[in-house]
């Protein structure tokens, strides 16, 4: 989801103050928080679940374009030799 900049945008020092509510907004909005200091982006703080969503999604479109690209040049197998060399019947 994208950031909501009036919701998302919390300094570090309101993170000092009441770090569990920062971290659940993180976890319940499935949203980044940008942490600020002197009104400066100075990190991130992002759930467990979308962060690992997001690092799948991102293995993902990278096997899908090193798939294209190994298209482009040739590298490539019939399906029968694929299921043979992935021991697929």
């Amino acid at each position: 989801m994208p950031t909501k900049f009036s919701e998302d945008v919390i300094s570090l020092s309101e993170l000092k103050v009441n770090p569990g509510k920062v971290v659940n907004h993180a976890k319940d909005s499935q949203r980044p928080i940008l942490l600020t200091s002197r009104g400066k982006g100075v990190a991130v703080v992002q759930g467990l679940a979308e962060f690992e969503k997001n690092g799948e999604e991102l293995a993902f479109v990278k096997a899908i374009s090193q798939g294209l690209m190994d298209i482009e040049e040739g590298k490539v197998m019939s399906l029968k030799d694929a299921k043979k060399k992935l021991a697929i019947d």
